[in-house]
């Protein structure tokens, strides 16, 4: 998802000659590296010998992996382990699902969003997991155990979670935005970017509608659809990743994304600003699994148990800037993010935020039918461009027949 920003204090204690763990250290830990100590009465290289390697499959820049900086938390699993890692990226979640439903590759661990935790569980496509080897999962926090979408925290273990904002360039915008209505201000045209992926984009237009950004009915869906198209004109270009080099590199004044990634913007390009709109919105966990049919499901459990490691974890969350659910990574963290209205806001913004459920196979079926024709509507035209492609293909048809028939007519 992204370079991250904090990777500052880990160089500023390495220049100090103190890792990161000698804050943490006890006499229960077992050092890895200078910057990772970790739970000395856990059996970590249990299968050292068994010649393992996990397929790991995480959204893209999304882990501490020696990269700016930060520490790389994979390298040394594999000096802890004797486990090698074969980490690969997505960049939605429903590339992911997409990935494993077709069967086109084997993974181990990954790393969905909430919903689709829930849409996977529905079509038995994760494994459960089996806690005695993840007893690090106890340091997840009361907030984030039972949700709806994995409500008996059979199958996912929470990573991180956060917000869905809205990033705009002081330089270029008058005053701070309070509203989803900024991504629609025809002042703005050519100068809005938006997400890359149809159920973060319906639910912002559909908390700028006042309605819940879980469609209830395909007729929701329709009217959602209406508001995307008509922003569709507005819009420089649909982006995921490439958000990054587009908002630091001052092309763009507005574009939503989520609160971690925000932070990272922010740091490279103090122009930056970002703001929850007032209509509320999206409160996202992302977790990690382990799908069905995995070939070594007890590596891939003691992979998930590391990244619950308290050294760990906070590599990581300092690297991605976004929220923790792990109790003792909280503490751990510095007060400025700690007490950050971004990263950690208060009650009275939670309180107006929304989480996405599972829905509907129809409503489904409407959300991908609609966003694929949104993203091929053509203003000028009034018709989407599958419409006039298929228009062009009755033309050069009826223009062969009318040649064949031509040609029967010469032979006679």
């Amino acid at each position: 998802m992204s370079k991250r920003f904090a990777a500052v204090l880990a160089a500023v204690l390495a220049a100090f000659c103190l890792p990161l763990s000698a804050f943490a250290a006890g006499e229960n830990t077992l050092p890895v590296t200078e910057d990772i100590s970790v739970s000395a009465d856990y059996d970590w290289d249990r299968l050292a010998d068994q010649n393992i390697t996990l397929n790991v499959y995480n959204w893209g820049q999304y882990i501490s992996d020696g990269t700016d900086g930060s520490v790389d938390v994979l390298s040394a699993f594999e000096t802890l382990t004797g486990i090698k890692l074969n980490y690969t990226t997505f960049d939605t979640n429903e590339s992911l699902y997409a990935k494993l439903k077709s069967g086109g590759a084997r993974y181990d661990v990954i790393f969905p969003s909430d919903y689709m935790v829930g849409k996977m569980i529905a079509e038995d496509m994760l494994e459960p997991l089996d806690f005695a080897n993840i007893p690090n999962a106890a340091d997840v926090g009361d907030a984030y155990r039972g949700l709806s979408y994995d409500p008996d925290d059979a199958y996912s273990v929470p990573y991180t979670w956060g917000l869905v904002g809205l990033v705009y360039n002081t330089t270029m915008v008058e005053g701070e935005p309070d509203s989803w209505d900024a991504l629609w201000d025809q002042a703005y045209s050519g100068q809005i970017l938006m997400f890359n992926n149809s159920r973060d984009a319906f639910a912002i237009a559909a908390r700028r509608l006042g309605m819940s950004l879980n469609p209830a009915n395909v007729e929701e869906v329709e009217q959602i659809a209406q508001e995307l198209k008509a922003q569709k004109p507005l819009v420089q270009a649909y982006v995921m990743d490439e958000i990054f080099d587009k908002m630091e590199g001052g092309e763009a004044a507005f574009a939503p994304y989520y609160a971690g990634d925000a932070l990272t913007m922010m740091d490279e390009n103090p122009d930056l600003g970002f703001v929850i709109p007032q209509e509320g919105t999206n409160r996202f966990v992302d977790a990690i699994c382990i799908p069905k049919g995995c070939a070594d499901k007890e590596a891939a459990e003691i992979f998930i148990n590391y990244l619950c490691e308290p050294d760990v974890g906070l590599a990581n969350i300092e690297y991605l800037g976004y929220s923790t659910p792990l109790d003792t990574v909280w503490e751990r963290l510095d007060d400025e993010i700690k007490y950050s209205p971004i990263a950690y806001p208060d009650e009275s913004v939670l309180a107006n935020t929304e989480t996405f459920e599972v829905l509907p196979d129809e409503v489904n079926a409407a959300m991908d039918k609609a966003w694929s024709s949104m993203k091929s509507y053509s203003e000028d035209s009034g018709e989407s461009i599958p419409t006039l492609l298929g228009l062009a293909v009755l033309a050069v048809a009826w223009i062969a027949w009318r040649r064949s028939v031509r040609r029967r007519r010469d032979e006679y």
